[in-house]
């Protein structure tokens, strides 16, 4: 919810899971976010980064690792990584 000034007000956000598109709730506490940072030709790191948040369901699946790399790939930070597999 916004004020009349737009500024944000609302105490809790809920984020949504970058794999599954789910709502992540208060009481998800095996949730997870991850912010990969930015970096330059050199290496150095930039003051950007690319977060993903996964939801409690996908890493007690076991899923993760595979959903991050998926991810990863789709946001241009891996390349021949990730492979779709009937």
């Amino acid at each position: 919810m916004e004020n009349d000034q737009g500024i944000l007000v609302d105490l809790y956000v809920p984020r949504k899971c970058a794999a599954t598109n789910r709502l992540i709730t208060s009481k998800d506490h095996a949730s997870v976010q991850i912010s990969v940072a930015d970096v330059d030709a050199d290496g150095r790191a930039l003051s950007t980064s690319t977060t993903f948040a996964l939801c409690g369901q996908v890493r007690a699946m076991g899923e993760s690792d595979d959903s991050l790399n998926r991810l990863a790939t789709k946001a241009g930070l891996l390349r021949n990584v990730w492979s779709y597999q009937k």
